[in-house]
This record gives structure tokens, sequence and C-alpha cells, in this order.
């Protein structure tokens, strides 16, 4: 049995959040069972006509919920650092930094700066918005940087070679490799916060089978034939599949490193709990390799 229950954690008043894709799916049910803890979240969206509808979603439901917007669109690096400027002008803390927004398998397109758009939005994104953020979130006592992976990542590879995927396209390989990456980030973000001394903790969690938007991109064939099915044996719903990214941003017996993921079979649906990765999201020569290459791709220097 999990650990971690939501409505034990005391609340969180004077703390402050962003949550990545806040208007929808897992992003809005964390963002949403943040603000029942009373700590102010921050609804990074591309789209401000959605966030602004989910933010009176959530103030119908706890009417003296803390939140702002500030508009991110993660498929421009332009955007991110515009994002970044904003909350820097407003904000002097950043307790909890919660990368979750996320596409998958979409058709072949790269992003404003030349990304495949799946490695763009999910990770090369969310890796410059953390470097730019970092200084205040390490300033800030008991913060957790939280990165969004997936079961896919166990289906990962880095193609160095083909990181863009310029030369072969497979969507599903892409998002496995975007996946992939967002959980070797997180494992080499905290090896590189010890060895600067940060009190600051990276930890990753992953929502199982979650019915969310994520879907939008599969056959409708599919779904109209396997959907009921699997929503009775593999899917569980937003809410469920949110637990694991609470527990990693509001467990007390969260470490750095640690990764969370539902605990039923094959970690598809159930309680959250602490999972393991396969060991190339482990190995510290890949890690080493993606953070240069994303510091030259994303024109930052990063905790080198």
């Amino acid at each position: 049995m999990s650990s971690f229950d939501i409505k034990k954690i005391p609340s969180q008043k004077g703390r402050i959040a962003i949550v990545t894709g806040a208007n929808i799916g897992l992003g809005y049910e964390t963002a949403l069972a943040l603000a029942e803890k009373e700590m102010k979240v921050i609804l990074a969206c591309r789209n401000l006509e959605k966030a602004t509808k989910a933010k009176k979603e959530i103030l119908g439901k706890v009417p003296n919920a803390n939140l702002d917007i500030i508009q991110l669109d993660l498929g421009q690096l332009e955007s991110v650092h515009s994002f970044a400027k904003e909350f820097l002008a407003k904000y002097d803390q950043l307790d909890l930094l919660i990368n979750n927004a996320g596409i998958m398998v979409p058709p072949f397109s790269l992003t404003k700066d030349g990304f495949e758009s799946q490695m763009g939005v999910n990770y090369f994104a969310h890796f410059l918005l953390t470097k730019l953020l970092l200084d205040t979130i390490i300033k800030t006592p008991n913060s957790r940087i939280v990165s969004l992976s997936s079961n896919a990542h166990k289906r990962g590879k880095i193609n160095f070679d083909d990181l863009q995927s310029k030369e072969k396209y497979s969507a599903l390989n892409a998002y496995c490799q975007s996946k992939l990456a967002c959980l070797i980030f997180a494992y080499e973000l905290q090896r590189r916060l010890e060895k600067v001394g940060a009190s600051t903790i990276s930890v990753a969690a992953h929502p199982g089978v979650s019915d969310t938007n994520l879907a939008q991109y599969v056959s409708k064939w599919v779904m109209l034939f396997l959907g009921p099915i699997l929503r009775l044996t593999m899917i569980q719903s937003a809410e469920a599949g949110a637990e694991p990214t609470l527990y990693a941003a509001l467990g007390e017996d969260v470490k750095g490193g640690d990764y969370f993921g539902p605990s039923g079979w094959q970690e598809f649906k159930g309680r959250a709990k602490k999972v393991d990765s396969i060991p190339l999201s482990k190995d510290k020569a890949v890690a080493k390799r993606l953070w240069e290459v994303s510091e030259e791709l994303t024109n930052i220097s990063f905790l080198s």
C-alpha cells in the first residue's frame, strides 16, 4: 500500500509552485491538488484562454485558491526565456518546479528552434526552464524539481546521431527517447546539485497509463474499439495519474533521485510508490553527453 496520502499532507501556505501544462490532464489535477493545500500555483500554459478556463474551474472547487497565469510555449525557447523573465520579476522564491507538460506520438514536425517536437517540448524546453529558474529554486529552502517521465522510457534510446529524428521518424520511438531524456536529466540534475552542495532535490515521476489528452494522436479507431476495454483494465483517471507527481513533490519520505509511479501491474495504474528505471537511465556517461549536447542546443551553461 502507498505510504503517500495527499489528504494527510499539511497546508503548504506561503510556498510557490510552477506547473507546466496546468490547464488540462495531469497538470490540471496537479495544480488543483496543490491549490487545495493552499500553495500559490503558477499555471504555465501555452493557450491563455484554456489557462483562464482552468483557473476558473479550480476556483470553482477551491474558492480561496491562490493562482497566477504566465504564458509558456514550450515549442519556442524564446517563450521559455520570456516566461522565466516574467516569473522572476514577480517572485523571489520557487519551492516546486513541476516539469509536467508534454506531447505524445504526433506527426513529425520541428519546433521553431529546430527540435523534433517531442524532444523539444518534453525535454529541451524544460531543461532550459530549469536552468533559468535554478538560482531562485536553490535559494528557496526545501525546494524540489519534479520531472515527468513515462513507462515508455523503458523502450527508449538516446540516438545522438539523429537526436531530432530527421533521418528516420517513428513517433513512438521519439516519444520514448524524449521521456528517457527527462529521466536521465532528473538523475543527472540530482548528481550535479549534490556536487555544488545545494539542498534542492531533483526527483521524477510517471503517471502510468492515464486518461488524458496525450492520446489525441492515437488512432481514433483504436480508441473506439479498445478504449472501453483499456479503461477497465489498464487506464486510470488523470486524478489518479497525478498522484506520483504529488508524491514526488510533497512526500515527506522523498529523497533526491527518487522516481515514483503506480504500484499496480506493470506500473500501469494503482497507488503511487517509489519505482525503478532501466539501467540506461542511470548511465553517467550517457547523461554527461546528453547534458553537454543540451547545453549546446539551448545555448546555456548549466551546473557545468
